[in-house]
């Protein structure tokens, strides 16, 4: 998605009145000051992927609601699909905007989805670790569910994490005496763990909560 488009789409689902302002201040509001036919360019493919509802002359700018349902008591959800995640060492940047959407049915997914996101796996670091009732393991290709609003990581948990800029999968220890986390695989292959120790470049981004199998 383009950056522009991100921002529109944030500006959006944080002014309820957002409809209201002239193409020059929403260019302004998204750093091209001076040039309203980019706002109104880059609205109009938001409206054509289906984000949102569209009314210039209206003043009407509404976000489309992801999840849907018709004919189905399963509604079937958008799920924002953000990049790849390594499960090898951490060497594949972590994007921030979002590539696609995963559709799914609801009935697969918590019923708290305003938090969720998906990654899709890359490597086989992570292939003998168990995840959600199913105990699916990560397959390189598969879709990883991610929780981002997870916050108390214990011991065990599969988490993201996010190293320099580049994201991968691993399991979560907290290795208290030595004061540092240690990212550990758990594969049919070896793979040496990951330290990181206070002051390092380092951030979680979520704990895996699910697997939807790349077949």
């Amino acid at each position: 998605m383009n950056i522009i488009q991100k921002q529109l789409l944030d500006l959006i689902a944080t002014h309820e009145d957002f409809g209201s302002y002239s193409l020059r201040k929403m260019a302004e509001m998204v750093g091209a000051k001076g040039k309203p036919q980019t706002a109104k360019y880059h609205l109009q493919q938001l409206e054509k992927d289906g984000l949102i509802q569209l009314n210039l002359e209206a003043g009407i700018i509404k976000l489309v609601k992801r999840g849907f349902a018709k004919a189905s008591t399963s509604p079937i959800y958008s799920l924002p699909v953000v990049g790849s995640a390594n499960c090898g060492p951490a060497t594949i940047f972590a994007e921030q905007n979002v590539d696609q959407y995963l559709k799914i049915s609801s009935s697969m997914l918590p019923r708290n989805k305003s938090n969720l996101y998906a990654l899709i796996a890359d490597g086989d670091s992570m292939n003998k670790a168990k995840v959600g009732e199913e105990e699916k393991i990560i397959e390189s290709g598969d879709f990883v569910l991610v929780d981002s609003e997870y916050k108390n990581y214990k011991t065990d948990d599969i988490v993201v994490a996010v190293i320099d800029n580049m994201a991968t999968i691993k399991r979560f220890r907290e290795d208290k005496p030595n004061n540092r986390i240690i990212l550990e695989a758990d594969s049919t292959e070896k793979y040496l763990p990951i330290f990181i120790h206070e002051g390092d470049n380092f951030l979680l981004s979520g704990k895996v909560i699910g697997i939807i199998k790349k077949n």
